[in-house]
């Protein structure tokens, strides 16, 4: 594991990722498939709008709770 901390995926945003925003877009991606996107307080509401809209957006998880899957 890294030790350098998390930063929010927002463009332009440096600061400390709070919330895994996970993701799938069906017409490229296997139904299991998770993709990530890491974001702040202030932009988890603008980045799970993006996804939303576009019916991507699986769920959105604490960073400290989020377990990523295996992969086998």
């Amino acid at each position: 594991m890294s030790d350098e901390t998390p930063i929010c995926s927002a463009k332009g945003c440096r600061a400390d990722a709070v919330w895994v925003l996970a993701w799938n877009n069906p017409k490229i991606h296997t139904p299991e498939r998770r993709k990530t996107w890491l974001a702040c307080e202030e932009h988890r509401e603008h980045l799970s709008q993006f996804l939303g809209v576009r019916g991507f957006l699986k769920d959105v998880v604490k960073l400290e709770d989020w377990e990523a899957p295996e992969n086998s």
